[in-house]
């Protein structure tokens, strides 16, 4: 049997042809546009602090980079485990993204009996943002100007003084932990909503010492509000040359704070490398570089699986110092 073919019209042709043409840019930009709207970017600590302006001047980068809006939300507590959760639990489209770092992906699965969020599994990690330690500052009022003094002081009045901290599970909460072990003394910690509550707490008297972000730290210590004792980390930082590692009086202290942009699970490897494309542009380049350097911070870019590598290798070192701090969160 002979099949016979039905004459295309000249009319059905350019049509077919005409909506072809118009279909596959479509497709193409799809593929390529993104971001192709606003992008949330979830801050799980409150305004004021050094996440905030840190996070702001990143999102202001990639907004230039990107042409879409960077939005900063902030979503305080529990040391950034809500603001996580709220990530973990967002859709994997590009469109939520938030900071991740030290705290919530490092300290807390030691920390907390439970948390809401496997630190590990549900969250995509995209790079690295920037590293600072935490710098060590006392009340004016407190008579110590070395941490050898202050040791001195806190080991003739146990459990008379009293530190604040950006929350439980905070690397501002680990350096107090980790310094009452080492220096063997005994003081109080007083968790807040946040740094800058801790360090307005400071300021009044409520509370005697604060392991804050350097950025927070430097902003009242250097106009004589506070008086700075030591950073945290191994080695003095070179944004405060002048002031010495609390690892000089206790050697061996050494935490840093890091953070990561991070986004849900499953987030798709093109969308993740799109971020990772603009992430290493941003991170590299010497106007933030040179913005994060004025907030005592390092600008550090690393590849997905670099930073993925990283997060493990933290939780791993931090989690042996928690438990032997006794410290935990139910």
């Amino acid at each position: 049997m002979t099949l016979k073919m039905r004459p295309i019209g000249r009319r059905t042709l350019v049509g077919g042809l005409a909506a072809a043409t118009l279909a596959a840019p479509t497709i193409v930009s799809a593929q390529g546009t993104y971001p192709n709207k606003t992008v949330r970017y979830i801050n799980p600590y409150p305004a004021g602090g050094a996440t905030d302006t840190l996070s702001r001047i990143f999102c202001a980068k990639m907004t230039e980079l990107s042409g879409q809006q960077w939005i900063v939300e902030n979503k305080g507590g529990s040391g950034g485990n809500v603001g996580m959760d709220a990530l973990a639990q967002s859709p994997p489209d590009g469109y939520t993204l938030g900071l991740g770092g030290i705290a919530s992906h490092a300290i807390s699965p030691t920390l907390y009996a439970k948390l809401p969020f496997n630190a590990k599994t549900d969250f995509t990690f995209i790079s690295t943002i920037w590293q600072l330690p935490n710098m060590l500052v006392v009340n004016l009022d407190l008579p110590v100007k070395t941490v050898a003094e202050l040791i001195e002081l806190l080991r003739k009045n146990p459990g008379k003084y009293s530190y604040g901290s950006a929350g439980s599970g905070t690397t501002l909460h680990l350096c107090g932990e980790l310094f009452k072990i080492m220096a063997k003394v005994d003081m109080v910690h007083v968790p807040y909503r946040g740094a800058a509550p801790a360090m307005q707490d400071l300021l009044a008297g409520q509370i005697q010492m604060i392991f804050d972000n350097i950025p927070g730290a430097l902003a009242q210590s250097r106009p004589g509000k506070v008086r700075a004792l030591g950073v945290t980390s191994a080695k003095r930082s070179p944004v405060v040359p002048d002031v010495p590692a609390i690892a000089e009086t206790l050697p061996g202290f050494d935490i840093s704070s890091w953070t990561t942009l991070t986004g849900p699970a499953k987030l798709p490897p093109d969308i993740v490398a799109r971020l990772s494309e603009l992430s290493k542009k941003a991170l590299e380049s010497e106007d933030l570089k040179a913005k994060f350097f004025e907030q005592a911070s390092i600008a550090v870019w690393r590849s997905p699986a670099e930073t993925a590598a990283f997060r493990d290798s933290e939780e791993a070192r931090l989690a042996p110092i928690i438990k032997a701090s006794g410290a935990r969160v139910d």
